[in-house]
């Protein structure tokens, strides 16, 4: 993850301003006092002088924004359990597969944006206008945020309210998030599961049914997201999601007896 270390410079909060540029520049402003903090070939100053390319300005506000964003969805009523902390840190560390210097830089964002400036709209709204040509992005945020949500046992009303105005920043269909919200909410069986993940409805005829599992798997394979710019760091989370709507697909195919 090279361009992590150009995220430690002390220019990132103008790398792209806004609001997520000043929780970035509150986590690692302080880090241009500590060049040795990663060692002789990882320090802040790294890549300094290197050119941003439009990637690397993806992927750190991919980073930036997500965390900033889930910081606020836990924090949402009021404080961040240790279950809530420890689905971020399974986020880091099973999903997008991160080292413990890159797991220290996430932690640091997050924990930035329990205390920082901007509001959560404000950090969506920002993260949607750089990413609203990755609708599979967009969802998997979506994803995320209910998982954190209902990592304490409940989905609060706020937290609730907070991820469907996302949603709708994002033009995320509703029937999506519903979808979502009864997965996280513990209150649908195996077959409604299966039904969820394809963003579909019970009610769905077959040809719909292959029409939805045609049209996600194109989106989350991951040679989709790698061909969107996204690197390898990313890719442990379409992968699981990818293999979720492969079983989903098969476990109503046998249902229904589709061939």
């Amino acid at each position: 993850m090279a361009w992590l270390g150009k995220l430690f410079g002390g220019a990132v909060g103008f790398m792209f301003g806004g609001p997520l540029g000043m929780i970035a520049g509150i986590a690692f402003g302080h880090m241009f006092d500590k060049a040795g903090e990663y060692g002789d070939q990882q320090t802040p100053y790294a890549n300094a002088g290197t050119p941003y390319t439009s990637l690397d300005r993806e992927q750190m506000l991919f980073f930036v924004g997500a965390f900033s964003m889930l910081a606020r969805i836990a924090s949402a009523d009021g404080t961040v359990s240790a279950n809530e902390r420890q689905k971020v840190v399974e986020f880091i560390r099973q999903d997008l597969r991160l080292g413990p210097r890159e797991e220290d830089a996430a932690l640091r964002v997050f924990d930035a944006a329990l205390t920082g400036g901007g509001t959560f709209d404000q950090f969506a709204s920002q993260f949607y206008q750089n990413f609203s040509h990755a609708p599979n992005i967009l969802q998997l945020m979506i994803d995320i945020f209910y998982r954190v949500a209902a990592a304490d046992g409940s989905i609060s009303r706020t937290e609730e309210d907070m991820i469907r105005r996302a949603a709708q920043l994002f033009r995320i269909p509703e029937s999506f998030v519903e979808m979502l919200c009864n997965r996280y909410g513990g209150c649908v069986d195996a077959s409604e599961k299966a039904y969820a993940t394809l963003n579909l409805n019970r009610n769905a005829t077959d040809d719909e049914v292959k029409r939805a599992y045609r049209k996600l798997s194109i989106e989350f394979h991951p040679d989709t997201l790698a061909s969107k710019g996204m690197g390898e760091e990313f890719l442990g989370h379409a992968t699981a999601k990818f293999r979720e709507i492969q079983q989903a697909y098969e476990a109503i195919k046998k249902e229904r007896g589709i061939k």
